[in-house]
């Protein structure tokens, strides 16, 4: 129905004039509510949850139903949430991602680029379909990328590590003000050495072993070109790949496109 997207991350905010427009008259309970009720409101279930993963997966299903509200939320409560969205919450739902992803947004929600090993050479066809159902239409002006080598402390994730880029851009919007709508979270699915997720039913990524280098180097090229002639002045942060990847990424890459890579030159900085 056409008024789905008009309204959606509005709700209960919308004015009665507004739900006659968009066809909505007695599909949402009568109050008219502003911004600051309905933060009230998703406070209050937010500290109804026991776990701090409880609440991981609600804030996530927030943000993939009701953008602003989210945002709004993060941002009036930064120091209680920013350990919930990342560290070290994050760790936790990395290595429960493939159990936990049904939960953390409504089916078929875009909330970002997962890019398995034997489907690179469709990357072109994986970018035109986040075009077409990307949030707002907006082309992305950051990335986030990991292949989920070396996550944070935990190691190889694969698939799994998608909640960093994920997270990372959380802060990123919330403490620097990028606009959600481009930003643009990536993992590469090149499967993963660690055997408990290759044995595990669940687990949703490739089930194989991470290729040699030549391969990996083959492959990520092959995102990049495209990721950077889709988007020519994309911001690409390369994350938690393992360290000599990580290193020969950013040596191939450097004096190419526009990247960053967080472990090697934000530490770096930090240190400096």
């Amino acid at each position: 129905m056409a008024s789905a997207p008009a309204s959606r991350g509005m709700g209960t905010a919308l004015s009665h004039e507004a739900r006659a427009a968009l066809h909505l008259k007695g599909l949402l309970p009568s109050a008219v509510e502003d911004l600051s009720m309905q933060e009230a409101r998703a406070y209050e279930q937010l500290q109804r949850r026991s776990t701090d993963l409880e609440k991981y997966m609600f804030l996530s299903w927030l943000r993939t139903t009701d953008r602003n509200l989210f945002y709004r939320l993060v941002v009036d409560h930064l120091k209680e949430i920013a350990p919930i969205i990342y560290t070290p919450t994050v760790g936790q739902a990395c290595q429960e991602f493939s159990h936990i992803y049904p939960f953390l947004a409504p089916p078929n929600a875009v909330d970002g680029l997962y890019i398995p090993l034997n489907e690179v050479d469709s990357i072109d066809e994986i970018i035109q379909n986040y075009r077409a159902s990307a949030p707002d239409g907006a082309a992305p002006e950051t990335a986030v990328i990991t292949d989920g080598s070396r996550i944070l402390g935990l190691g190889d994730l694969g698939m799994n590590g998608m909640g960093i880029p994920v997270g990372k851009l959380q802060l990123y919007v919330a403490a620097a003000g990028l606009d959600p709508a481009r930003c643009l979270p990536i993992v590469l699915d090149f499967g993963t050495n660690t055997q408990r997720y290759l044995d595990d039913p669940l687990y949703l990524g490739l089930r194989q072993k991470r290729p040699a280098d030549a391969e990996f180097y083959a492959a990520t090229e092959k995102v990049l070109d495209a990721l950077t002639r889709a988007f020519p002045d994309i911001f690409i942060q390369f994350e938690d790949f393992s360290t000599d990847h990580a290193f020969g990424l950013l040596e191939r890459w450097r004096e190419r496109i526009l990247c960053f890579n967080d472990d090697i030159q934000g530490t770096g900085s930090v240190i400096l």
